[in-house]
């Protein structure tokens, strides 16, 4: 009855995101009604349990949300990310649609543009190349999904996407862990993709299915518009790359930074520096990053309040998104105290298969990812629960907490993508389609990105490269 009244949780939880109700309000409702079913006071339980672990993920993660969504807007509102996308795809052209499309999405998350941003930056143009080259519109969100929410968002070392960052708080590690098995399964996930795209086309084509008759959200592109060079908009994505490189793998941070204010009797969360260096160092790339971006494209934004405006409107977008994950793993809090959660992670730990963590670690979290609809929240869930069983499980048999990393990293990017997940459901508004229409392929990719992760495992286990 324990495990029941969890899993009923879970469904609730699971049906109301679907149902496009907010997790930041259903997320402490179902997870004291959990608590409650199985004996533990409401009110101890939301104060100590629920609101203690949102509070701490918020403190750990939110510079990284806000900063990053800055970022984003910059990019967008400068029109950098346009430049790069157009020259992309005027490059390749219509012959060469589908993979344009993947491409721009790619070089703009991997720069570490926002994935919300990506897809409104991408898409005029993604519809207009497909328009001309007579591919059914519905196969749009696939190629942006491909682009923006598989390889580049957690599989590429260095990528520096929250779904990237996040292990390093449990494991110690930086963004660029195990980054010979990240490029592995990065590469085969986009060979596979573009593959199973092109197939989806060919077909379209042989059943004479062109373009299709859409009016929703048809994009309209200014051609007189003067983008700027594509080069130009690359810079300062290569920058916040250089830089979070630099201060994760080269620079020596002195271990003894945080002693000045353990001496002021502070509560200090970070156990050492190794488990901040990821955040920090991409905090401070990311600054670098906006500055440049606003240095590079100031003339473009709109005058009479323009330059407000992205700022304001990136750090209050940020706000949404980090409340959301936070909200889910202050729900994960709550549910591992419950002692029905005790059989659920057993289960879970006693998935041995090859020997090691690495396949409870890629079961558990890309199970949370889809149940919650968020890759970081399932994530964060996962690791908060169990990180310590698995990192210990890893030093037991000296292997490395790497390839813990990028396992649960690219884990998080698989099933997430069911149809209640956030970034899904925008996507398919942005396109003017429905799950209904293009949904399949969306799904298509998540079901590539799942098993790519056991590649990767089977890879690792068969080599010991990582």
């Amino acid at each position: 009855m324990e495990v029941l009244g969890i899993l009923l949780s879970l469904f609730l939880l699971m049906y109301m995101a679907y149902m496009g109700f907010s997790v930041i309000l259903f997320a402490p409702v179902f997870a004291l009604l959990a608590a409650a079913l199985q004996g533990l006071p409401i009110m101890p339980s939301y104060s100590e349990l629920y609101m203690a672990k949102a509070v701490v993920y918020i403190k750990a993660f939110f510079p990284v949300f806000m900063l990053g969504a800055v970022f984003g807007k910059v990019m967008e509102d400068t029109l950098l990310a346009k430049g790069i996308s157009h020259a992309i795809m005027e490059k390749l052209g219509y012959k060469r649609a589908i993979l344009a499309v993947v491409l721009s999405c790619a070089i703009l998350t991997y720069g570490g543009v926002s994935l919300f941003v990506v897809v409104f930056a991408v898409y005029p143009f993604a519809a207009s190349l497909f328009k001309e080259a007579n591919i059914p519109k519905r196969l749009v969100p696939g190629a942006i999904a491909l682009g923006s929410f598989t390889f580049t968002m957690d599989a590429f070392p260095g990528t520096p996407q929250i779904q990237n960052i996040i292990p390093t708080n449990f494991y110690g590690t930086t963004g660029y862990a195990a980054p010979i098995a990240g490029i592995f399964g990065g590469v085969l996930i986009f060979i596979i993709g573009m593959l199973y795209l092109e197939w989806r086309r060919k077909k379209a084509a042989a059943a004479n299915e062109g373009y299709g008759d859409h009016t929703l959200n048809e994009p309209v592109i200014d051609e007189t518009a003067v983008l700027p060079k594509w080069f130009i908009g690359i810079l300062p994505l290569a920058l916040v790359l250089a830089i979070n490189f630099y201060l994760s793998r080269v620079y020596t941070w002195d271990p003894n930074i945080l002693l000045p204010l353990a001496g002021l009797k502070l509560p200090l969360m970070a156990p050492a520096v190794k488990n901040v260096i990821g955040v920090w160092s991409l905090v401070i790339a990311l600054v670098f990053g906006i500055v440049f971006a606003l240095a590079l494209g100031f003339k473009n934004i709109p005058k009479g309040g323009g330059l407000q405006k992205a700022l304001n409107v990136g750090a209050i977008g940020s706000l949404l998104a980090i409340m959301n994950t936070a909200s889910e793993v202050g729900y994960g809090n709550v549910i591992a105290a419950l002692p029905g959660f005790k059989s659920i992670a057993q289960f879970l730990l006693g998935i041995k298969l090859g020997g090691t963590p690495l396949v409870s670690e890629a079961v558990s979290v890309t199970t949370l990812a889809g149940i919650t609809g968020s890759a970081s929240g399932g994530m964060s869930i996962a690791l908060d629960l169990m990180a310590k069983d698995w990192l210990a499980w890893a030093n037991s048999i000296g292997m490395s907490p790497e390839i813990l990393h990028r396992v649960a990293s690219m884990a998080s990017g698989g099933c997430d993508t069911l149809p209640h997940n956030g970034a899904v459901i925008t996507l398919l508004a942005v396109c003017g389609l429905t799950h209904k229409t293009s949904y399949i392929d969306i799904f298509a990719m998540t079901i590539i990105k799942t098993a790519m992760v056991f590649v990767v495992i089977a890879f690792y286990l068969l080599t010991g490269v990582y």
